[in-house]
């Protein structure tokens, strides 16, 4: 979780410029995963989705869009939102995104935290057990093509 989050503050620094784009970014993917606007600043989003799923938005040069959920067990709707969401932020086919996040996850489940390359983007899952039960955190990560 602590990965996650500290890609999405990497991923985050952007210039006041590129507020429009993520008021761009934002709307494809709450029109293409139909989840409700949370919370906002200039560069990060946080997002409801239905079945207790939440999620984050950094938007930046380098986008991510992180998909979470607490419980035993993922609602069915999880890894096709997931697959949505990763498709409304790089442009990679929902279907890829998703098996990757499958993949990902499963690989996670017995060593906590697991990447996987999904075209031109990082799909990476991290499942932990805090006291309020297992959590499962994924995201899609657009790739720095420079390094």
């Amino acid at each position: 979780m602590r990965t996650l989050l500290l890609a999405f503050g990497l991923l985050g620094l952007v210039t006041p410029a590129a507020a429009d784009s993520c008021d761009d970014l934002i709307d494809r993917v709450v029109a293409g995963t139909q989840a409700s606007l949370v919370k906002r600043t200039a560069d990060f989003a946080e997002l409801s989705a239905s079945d207790g799923i939440g999620m984050t938005l950094a938007c930046g040069e380098l986008s991510a869009v992180g998909v979470q959920f607490r419980g035993p067990a993922l609602p069915a709707a999880y890894f096709p939102l997931f697959g949505r969401a990763g498709h409304a932020t790089t442009g990679i086919p929902a279907d890829v995104i998703e098996a990757a996040g499958v993949k990902a996850r499963d690989s996670a489940m017995t060593t906590r935290h697991s990447n996987v390359d999904a075209a031109a983007a990082l799909v990476t899952c991290t499942v932990v057990n805090s006291a309020g039960g297992p959590v499962t955190a994924c995201a899609v990560i657009d790739k720095d093509d420079r390094r």
